[in-house]
């Protein structure tokens, strides 16, 4: 089943439940779905590796916002966002943890014969490639650095 078929089939049951936390998250994804099935260039489906690249840009989204909202003392608005994130990292596969993503990418490093922070494009690259949809790029990075720097 497509992402686009799940987020409906969501958005009817969260309407009969009045369930708004998540009728919220669900419209977003959809319009965002839109978005990208309308833009130029694009065909009349997104792939699977594309729909967890957007549903992760939508994360990021509502955690800058979070941040923002916290700094200026609107926690009403943090927890929508923060509601929000539940639900949309619900379509997400499993995240790994951050000692799986050092282990990936220390055996990452090894095969790729990087030894200094030079390298680190050609890591970042790989590492971006390889865990895809399974870890974000800031916990991916700070992984990347913090072995690079230890070398």
């Amino acid at each position: 089943m497509s992402l686009e078929q799940k987020v409906a089939d969501g958005i009817k049951k969260a309407m009969l439940a009045r369930d708004e936390k998540t009728l919220r998250s669900l419209r977003a994804i959809k319009s965002e779905i839109l978005k990208e099935k309308t833009s130029p260039g694009h065909a009349d489906s997104i792939s699977e590796a594309n729909e967890v690249k957007m549903l992760q840009r939508l994360i990021k989204q509502r955690r800058d916002s979070i941040e923002i909202y916290e700094q200026q003392n609107r926690d009403d608005l943090a927890t929508h966002e923060k509601e929000e994130v539940e639900v949309i990292e619900s379509f997400l596969p499993k995240q790994m943890s951050e000692d799986e993503v050092r282990k990936v990418i220390s055996e990452l490093i090894e095969s790729l014969g990087a030894s200094s922070m030079a390298d680190m494009g050609k890591v970042m690259g790989a590492a971006t490639k390889q865990l895809a949809g399974k870890a974000e790029s800031r916990t991916i990075a700070s992984a990347v650095k913090e072995i690079l720097a230890s070398k």
